[in-house]
């Protein structure tokens, strides 16, 4: 064995830049994110060299000229004033080692200018060492990096293709984007202008910036503020029927922090659970904001996993706002994204009770787990069992249904029906557009949320009853849950181990074969039996709404048309399938050749 020896400080730098520096992406992320702290309200960042030339310049308050040979030193931030200031971090960046391990492995030239000072001043490093001269410069900051990775060759053979790595980098700058619309930013490849925000400070505009017209008009404001705690949420979810077939258009921050966070979510994905079809994901942009002293953000070196104090706090609030959101309830009194909040005496919020379900603990109990490398939670069975109970996801209480009634405004129902189409879709002339809904569909979402709501279930009593033969399986398991049958309106008598009847059935279902209605209960399960009572509510949902292909009168038709306009998440069946279309009055005519 060698001899101990200590390690130079450029090695040193080089081997923290392996955790701070994984790629290109943490270059642009690092820099971008140092150019919001300081204040800047626009930002420029140019790609080129195969993305190992960057440049990232911002109109942000510059650095002072006695500082910035010590900008570059480890561990040296102007973020953190005294040792409290850890633990309630309110700035993007605060650990001071992105600078010096940018250095370690790049050419780095620096020209930056404060306010108070008629020149600026250029810094040039190249293997830790930095070198400063006055220089003539507008107010900012301009990082110009050069051959990143040049002198650390594994590094360097591990990137991606030029376009793979660039992408990274976009993905990277559309979520600063969402998290800061207060800030104009552009991104440009080899020259060409890619993404351009306008900082306007509206959220919507961003998005529309970022992505298309067309995600904006498929989302739903979510914004709730809870005072006594500190917690207000603000952003948006894309509504059930506009979907994305994989997570990664999920934008969540903690105070305007992108993170990667299970809890997040979670809260999402349970929402969304039987508003979508399976592997679909909605568009979310969401910013929590939390106290700082409530959150830790020091986890990582790349500062996108975070603690929370009162995880179980944090999941339900996130959960009954989303929800909320969907069910088209916006705080009226509050302050837009971008703007600093204004508190008075006149202004008012409303609060929500969030009562308390699953205690999380920080990482792992034997109910919680965070897998480490997906960033995935796992809550057991009966943990997740306790969290709808409480929150009463299966039957609101009295008081939750008090609050949508006061949120929602019954539209007054007056459809200009054209017919039905194929005795299967019902046509309407609406103010859009025509609209084109699955007859099917729409009942079945008033039916599912009806059943959902109430706590005894009218029941219709059979008389006579097929002997329905059952796998031993099967016995087993509607003999584990009888009671979750009886609570939806079933009534299941043994007459032998695989044989059964029915002693009776909800009303709904009085005219449907209890054989049939048995049989789809156990298809939908096929062997997950988590769950089971959401997948009798559907199966009894799709079991009584009208069938396809089934004629209908036009006051019949008003009847569904009416009732479906009223539920509370009129986007989608339970089992994810979009309820309605609309064809655009412009496409129609557009379409035909018409002006107008």
């Amino acid at each position: 064995m060698a001899r101990i020896r200590q390690l130079s400080k450029h090695l040193i730098n080089q081997i923290a830049a392996g955790e701070v520096i994984e790629r290109p992406a943490s270059v642009v992320k690092e820099l971008t994110e140092n150019s919001i702290d300081a204040g800047a309200t626009k930002v420029s960042i140019e790609i080129n060299n195969e993305c190992r030339d960057i440049r990232v310049a911002d109109n942000g308050c510059g650095i002072h000229p006695d500082d910035i040979m010590l900008a570059f030193s480890k561990h040296a931030t102007s973020k953190l004033q005294q040792d409290e200031d850890l633990f309630e971090i309110q700035t993007l960046g605060f650990r001071g080692e992105a600078l010096a391990s940018i250095i370690s492995i790049s050419k780095l030239t620096c020209t930056t200018r404060t306010k108070d000072f008629d020149t600026g001043t250029k810094v040039k490093c190249e293997n830790s060492e930095v070198n400063q001269v006055e220089t003539g410069c507008a107010v900012g900051t301009i990082m110009d990096i050069k051959d990143l990775f040049y002198n650390v060759p594994v590094r360097l053979k591990f990137l991606k293709n030029a376009n793979t790595e660039f992408s990274y980098i976009q993905e990277i700058i559309q979520s600063i984007a969402l998290s800061h619309p207060e800030v104009s930013i552009e991104l440009k490849k080899f020259g060409k202008t890619v993404l351009k925000t306008t900082g306007q400070g509206n959220l919507t505009q961003t998005i529309k910036e970022v992505y298309s017209s067309d995600v904006t008009n498929n989302l739903k404001e979510v914004l709730k503020t809870d005072e006594l705690s500190g917690l207000k949420i603000s952003g948006f979810v894309s509504t059930p029927d506009y979907t994305r077939s994989s997570k990664k258009s999920y934008h969540i921050y903690i105070n305007s922090r992108s993170v990667k966070c299970p809890i997040f979510q979670k809260a999402i994905d349970t929402v969304y659970r039987n508003l979508t079809a399976n592997n679909k994901y909605p568009f979310v942009v969401l910013n929590l904001e939390i106290p700082p002293h409530d959150v830790d953000v020091n986890v990582h070196p790349t500062k996108k996993e975070v603690r929370y104090k009162n995880t179980n706090q944090i999941f339900n609030f996130i959960y009954t706002s989303i929800e909320a959101g969907l069910s088209n309830y916006i705080e009226k009194n509050y302050t837009p994204i971008g703007v600093k909040p204004v508190h008075t005496e006149q202004q008012t919020t409303v609060e929500q009770k969030t009562p308390d379900v699953i205690q999380f603990p920080a990482r792992q109990t034997k109910d919680f787990y965070v897998d480490e490398n997906s960033d995935t939670m796992y809550i057991s069975d009966s943990a997740m069992k306790n969290f709808e109970k409480e929150n009463q996801i299966f039957g609101e209480t009295t008081e939750q249904k008090q609050i949508f009634s006061t949120q929602i405004e019954e539209p007054e129902s007056k459809e200009n029906i054209i017919g039905q189409y194929r005795e299967t879709y019902i046509l309407i002339d609406s103010e859009e557009g025509l609209e084109i809904v699955d007859q099917h569909i729409a009942e079945e979402r008033y039916i599912y949320e009806k059943l959902k709501s109430e706590k005894n279930i009218i029941s219709q009593m059979l008389f006579v009853s097929d002997v329905i033969e059952i796998s031993t399986t099967e016995s087993e398991l509607i003999k584990e849950n009888l009671d979750k049958f009886e609570r939806f309106g079933y009534g299941i008598e043994f007459l032998k181990d695989t044989e059964i009847i029915f002693r009776k059935v909800p009303q709904l279902l009085a005219k449907a074969n209890p054989k049939d209605i048995l049989a789809d209960i156990l298809d939908n399960i096929e062997g997950d039996i988590d769950n089971l009572e959401e997948k009798i509510l559907i199966t009894t949902s799709c079991k009584a709404a009208v069938k396809a292909n089934t004629k209908l009168s036009i006051w019949q038709m008003e009847d569904i048309i009416k009732k479906w306009r009223n539920t509370k998440m009129p986007y989608t069946c339970p089992h994810g399938r979009p309820i309605s279309k609309i064809i655009l009055h412009k496409e129609l005519a557009g379409f035909f050749q018409r002006s107008k």
